[in-house]
């Protein structure tokens, strides 16, 4: 749509020479030059034409979140941005202990020793030692056993932790799944106390985000089919993944200036891009509308009339006349006509390439 509304304003003011030799007196069926202006033409086509709009978004990752730890010290070595961390492996040392990333969906929320109530956490903490080679003896279940308790000491001592045979939030923390570093808010060097930031991190999934224009709402629906372009000229198919619900202030969004409102859009894409850049700019191709069966000209057939409007010129039989449309949608760098007397097959001008 973009590239059409391009041509139609650049023909506003390249067509009005053509327009105004075809206006006698301003009336735009008065008079026709006994032979066409243009020696191109083109087929008045009947088809389906799709409305679209193009936003601009960003390319990132799913999952954002910060990272803490409850431990005190100082920081001795932190994963580096961009890097990738998976399960067993330290996100950051404080004193040369790891904060080592662990997978669930349960936060660490309370020390795991013998004598815990049972609880999916339990289970949570032995599934991960399990997969990571502890605790030949250990059964996977709620309840932390003896067998749980050798199994969390052999681990603290190939990590380098003190072996209490307790795990608690300066020693793990757990993460649905491996992570990508997107932000280290702390440096080596640097003293950290619980509870500060330490980390952003994300999911691998790469997806795009879109701050859309309250007044745009419309052209979005969950699971909605559209195109991106990325840095490069990549274009990828992908399709609307969530829409928030909460409306937010942005004086720049999208470029529309002050005083405008957006909401959250991410979408996901088929595959995965060729660039790894995060927060690279990319350009969203939203459907507005689909009209069918309609007819349609090259976008570059439309002359700009000195009354308003649009007009196309009709050839027939060496010669032409003026025809007043009305537009419609544009795609594909064809426009929706509507005028008298247009019917499909008609041969229309348009500018010689």
């Amino acid at each position: 749509m973009r590239k059409g509304l391009a041509a139609v304003a650049g023909l506003l003011a390249l067509a009005a020479g053509t327009t105004a030799a075809l206006l006698v007196g301003g009336d735009t069926e008065a008079a026709a030059p006994p032979a066409p202006s243009t020696t191109a033409t083109a087929a008045i086509t009947r088809q389906d034409l799709v409305d679209t709009k193009t936003v601009n978004g960003a390319l990132t990752y799913a999952g954002e979140r910060q990272i803490s730890t409850d431990a005190a010290g100082t920081v001795t070595s932190v994963a580096k941005e961009g890097a990738v961390v998976r399960r067993g492996r330290p996100l950051l040392k404080i004193d040369r202990k790891p904060l080592v990333l662990l997978y669930g969906s349960l936060p660490l929320y309370r020390p795991l020793r013998q004598g815990v109530d049972d609880g999916p956490d339990v289970e949570q903490l032995e599934r991960n030692l399990k997969a990571l080679g502890y605790g030949d003896d250990l059964t996977v279940d709620e309840h932390f056993s003896y067998a749980t308790y050798l199994a969390v000491k052999e681990w603290q001592e190939d990590n380098g932790l003190p072996e209490t045979g307790q795990v608690d939030a300066t020693q793990a923390v757990f993460l649905p799944s491996a992570v990508r570093v997107t932000d280290a808010k702390v440096s080596v060097g640097d003293r950290t106390a619980p509870g500060r930031p330490a980390l952003t991190v994300s999911g691998l999934r790469r997806l795009v985000h879109v701050d859309l224009n309250t007044d745009d709402q419309a052209l979005v629906k969950k699971g909605a089919r559209v195109t991106v372009e990325l840095p490069g000229g990549e274009r990828i198919k992908g399709r609307v993944h969530t829409i928030g619900t909460v409306a937010k202030s942005s004086d720049s969004a999208q470029g529309q200036g002050n005083d405008s409102t957006t909401v959250d859009v991410d979408i996901t894409l088929d595959k995965t891009p060729t660039t790894r850049l995060d927060q690279a700019p990319v350009e969203v191709e939203l459907v507005s509308e689909r009209h069918k069966n309609v007819l349609a000209v090259p976008v570059e057939a439309l002359l700009a009339l000195r009354e308003g409007g649009f007009g196309v010129e009709v050839v027939e039989n060496g010669a032409a006349r003026l025809v007043a449309v009305k537009t419609g949608a544009f795609g594909g760098g064809m426009v929706e006509i509507t005028g008298e007397g247009l019917t499909e097959g008609m041969r229309v001008g348009v500018p010689e390439s």
